[in-house]
């Protein structure tokens, strides 16, 4: 499966700050310490056998390859905005409540926010587009009931509420 590398990336205007945050905070603090602790480790002597410096030379590469992906990024992102307050479908940038209504369940509610990939981040409820679940939901309305196949079966939510958050 190939991959377009010059597709637009969707993401949420949220998603879009923080990824200007991290360029700005890796340009103008994390590069500039890094280049202090190579100065630092160079005039303990012996490049050859200086930890530091070979310590200090790889995060100088990681920092700096780190700010290439993003800029890369940044230039092909598409920031897409969602309206404000609740909405009546389910689309990108929505948060959505859950009620698992599976035989297995106990009526758990979860909620979801629908973001790109390059925003995705399951431990802050933050699920991507091309997820299973995110495809399911999408155009989705108050109390549709949708089935997501998983690794573990089938699994049924009803949708309880779709708003945006600022």
């Amino acid at each position: 499966m190939s991959t377009d590398t010059n597709a637009p990336i969707p993401i949420t205007q949220i998603g879009h700050e923080r990824l200007k945050e991290e360029l700005k905070r890796l340009k103008t603090l994390d590069r500039p310490k890094v280049i202090s602790e190579i100065a630092e480790a160079r005039a303990l002597g012996d490049l050859s056998e200086n930890a530091e410096y070979h310590a200090a030379r790889e995060k100088q590469g990681f920092i700096e390859g780190r700010i290439m992906e993003l800029e890369d990024k940044l230039g092909r992102v598409q920031v897409i905005t969602g309206g404000k307050g609740r909405t009546d479908r389910v689309v990108f940038g929505a948060l959505v409540s859950l009620i698992d209504v599976s035989d297995d369940s106990k009526g758990e509610e979860k909620s979801y926010r629908i973001v790109g990939d390059l925003e995705a981040d399951i431990k802050n409820n933050a699920i991507s587009i091309s997820s299973p679940l995110a495809k399911s939901l999408i155009n989705k309305t108050v109390g549709d009931i949708v089935t997501v196949n998983l690794p573990r079966g089938e699994k049924y939510y009803e949708v309880k509420d779709i708003r945006f958050i600022d």
